[in-house]
């Protein structure tokens, strides 16, 4: 085993190679120091398939790299699925389970903010995973204010603190669609993870749980970035409904690879959760990492952006090659990261090889950019700024 180091996306990033190919990334949660896989799995749909193949398929996961595994899933069962595969190696995975999901024994979820409920469900998933500990402890599915002050109020947020204090619970965390509720949330500091729905469907203001403006969202992921607080992304193919020309908001389909490397282009992103039901799927999903750049290329995208986002960088990268050398979404995302106030950012451009002041202002750049930014003009701009940190 191989490990290689680079900086991306304001964090650490750990290439991890076995037998000479790459199987994952790594991406680092300041706030925790853990190694995050960039894609983790998500488990709604694991449930559909027999027993054996669903810890046949959780094992390959394991095997692949993959290490973040969020348990807000759709039937009890696959509790003991995760306990039947990784007994074994359970300090090399990271769980994210959430309070506020109700699971019991030949059950499918429920929600409750009842505390009692929430403390007997919190047991019995203990139970079936064979394990005595929680890495990250989510407060789940906090859409609404109102949501968050009965968290607060009941008793559910004094006892994931004294499980944190007690290291049942080793991480804190939260679960929302709604970036208003996030920033309450994120003002409070206690937070180490957040999960969040993150696509182009959404960001465009399209989509079941498109809430709050494009540039609000993108502000959201920046503060995160700033904080150190980790997002693991649900819902990044929204529902499906960008993978189908006929549900797809930009009159295309996207493939799953575009829609992943949309989502890790995002600041604070360290992971994202596809649903994942079996072995042929999760094979289909790792082929990311053989995916050569234009396969991943979602500049499509540009067709439905939304005004508040028009001339703004995305980091696609669109525009490579540049021909002076820059690596310029890399240098737009430092700069964006470093106004919202995120110091690590500043470090992280200086350390680049080459700066804003290397472009030659040839234009190549504008001219490929599908989102209209007039990146000349902001090589400039970006100069001036950190030409004074």
């Amino acid at each position: 085993m191989y490990a290689k180091r680079d900086s991306e996306n304001g964090v650490s990033l750990c290439a991890v190679l076995f037998g000479g190919s790459v199987v994952m990334e790594y991406r680092i949660n300041r706030r925790t120091g853990d190694a995050v896989s960039i894609i983790g799995m998500g488990t709604s749909s694991l449930p559909e398939s027999q027993e054996d193949e669903a810890v046949a398929t959780l094992r390959m996961a394991y095997e692949q790299g993959i290490n973040y595994y969020d348990l807000a899933t759709a039937e009890s069962r696959c509790f003991a699925l995760f306990g039947a595969a990784f007994a074994d190696v359970r300090s090399k995975v990271r769980y994210q389970i959430h309070f506020g999901a109700i699971y019991a024994e030949g059950k499918s979820y429920a929600w409750s903010l009842n505390l009692d409920k929430i403390k007997r469900s919190i047991a019995w998933q203990l139970e079936e995973l064979k394990t005595d500990y929680i890495d990250y402890g989510f407060i789940h599915c906090l859409d609404e204010e109102q949501d968050w002050q009965t968290y607060q109020k009941n008793g559910v947020l004094r006892y994931l603190e004294e499980l944190k204090r007690q290291n049942i619970v080793h991480h804190l965390g939260f679960s929302t669609h709604n970036p208003v509720t996030a920033n309450h949330i994120l003002d409070t500091n206690l937070m180490d993870m957040m999960m969040f729905s993150i696509n182009a469907g959404y960001d465009y203001q399209h989509g079941e749980f498109a809430r709050g403006s494009a540039l609000a969202r993108m502000e959201l992921y920046q503060r995160c970035e700033a904080m150190g607080v980790g997002i693991s992304v649900m819902k990044p193919f929204s529902g499906g409904q960008l993978l189908q020309d006929k549900t797809s908001p930009f009159g295309r389909a996207l493939t799953s690879y575009q829609c992943i490397q949309y989502v890790l282009d995002k600041p604070g992103v360290l992971t994202v959760l596809p649903g994942i039901r079996n072995r042929m799927e999760l094979q289909n999903i790792l082929g990311f990492f053989d995916a050569a750049p234009e396969e991943r290329d979602y500049s499509l995208i540009s067709t439905l952006t939304p005004k508040d986002m028009d001339g703004r960088c995305v980091y696609c990268n669109h525009c490579q090659p540049c021909p002076s050398g820059l690596d310029v979404g890399l240098i737009n995302k430092y700069y964006d990261l470093a106004r919202a106030g995120d110091e690590l950012a500043v470090d992280h451009y200086k350390h680049l090889i080459l700066h804003a002041d290397a472009c030659n202002r040839c234009g190549h750049c504008n001219r490929r950019c599908p989102f209209h930014v007039d990146q000349v003009a902001r090589m400039k701009e970006i100069d001036a700024y950190f030409a004074h940190r």
